[in-house]
């Protein structure tokens, strides 16, 4: 009889025991030790057939290398099968090269990935120019889930003003902010931004008397920085925006931001647990679990294995 188990890298550990609970596993935590050089030791939990590594891959260096070392320990001690779970899924954006000499960091990292598990599950992956995101991950199976079930589903308990209108900072968030605004029954737009730099960004909305006197949902898939959702804030308050609030999947920004956020006039900011913020307000658990339940009766092949 296979068995199967649930360890996790000890970032996102409440996340990773909500989602064990939700599949009936026990979830054990992987061991880092940092040396005085900076290098990592890494100890895993006791091994099953099946393994799944939960991993949320922001500030994703180190986690990197302990991923690897954990994908080692565990093959050479009779894993069959690993199925990394990463909510957040590292390097994703630099899809092509932009200048001469720059790396693809999209294709390092699937690259690498897809020669130490069998099978990455992520949600709302940013790909933006890759239609597909099996052609990240030669030779092994991938899922990129959505996001927007989870965070509709608790925008509408928490209660959302029919009046509201779904703003996306830029056209990239277009998908997203035209899944949310469908599930929730309400008006979306797309404004248009002009970056001049990492921190320095123009927005501009087409229609300003369709946002004037309602108030305003912005979303995204990820929030780093923050200047984007701030300038746009601006601006929909310059506009006449009774009000606006933010639902990101990924939360990248330092928590510090919280405040310069207010000061630019959003209200309210939540976030998936995709990544440990204190922003956090939407569970992903049941949203993983639900990709993740045919690993509960998948017989492990070794044939398969990287």
């Amino acid at each position: 009889m296979s068995t199967i188990s649930l360890q996790t890298l000890p970032f996102g550990t409440d996340a990773a025991r909500r989602l064990a609970a939700r599949l009936g596993l026990a979830c054990d935590e992987i061991a880092l030790h940092r040396f005085p050089d900076g290098e990592l030791r890494v100890a895993v939990a006791p091994v099953a057939d099946t393994t799944i590594l939960y991993a949320p891959l922001d500030q994703p260096n180190d986690k990197l290398i302990a991923l690897l070392f954990a994908a080692e320990a565990l093959r050479r001690g009779g894993a069959k099968r690993l199925v990394l779970v990463a909510p957040y899924l590292c390097y994703m954006r630099q899809d092509i090269a932009f200048h001469a000499g720059e790396a693809i960091s999209q294709h390092a990292i699937g690259t690498l990935l897809a020669t130490i598990v069998d099978r990455v599950v992520t949600v709302d992956a940013h790909l933006h120019r890759t239609p597909d995101i099996g052609a990240v991950f030669p030779g092994i199976e991938a899922a990129n889930l959505s996001a927007m079930p989870a965070i509709a589903d608790a925008l509408a308990a928490a209660g959302v003003d029919p009046a509201t209108i779904v703003i996306g900072p830029d056209a990239e968030s277009e998908p997203w902010v035209k899944d949310l605004a469908g599930r929730l029954g309400l008006q979306h737009t797309v404004a248009r931004k002009l970056r001049r730099g990492d921190r320095s960004v123009e927005i501009h909305f087409a229609d300003a008397a369709l946002l004037a006197g309602r108030p305003a949902l912005m979303t995204d898939d990820i929030v780093s920085s923050g200047t984007t959702l701030m300038v746009a804030a601006k601006a929909l308050k310059a506009l006449g925006a009774t009000s606006v609030d933010a639902v990101i999947t990924h939360a990248l920004f330092p928590p510090a931001m919280v405040g310069a956020f207010a000061d630019a006039g959003i209200r309210s900011v939540r976030s998936t647990d995709s990544v440990p913020h204190p922003t956090n307000a939407i569970a992903l658990d049941e949203t993983l679990a639900a990709a993740l339940r045919s690993e509960l009766t998948k017989t492990p092949s070794p044939e398969t294995t990287p």
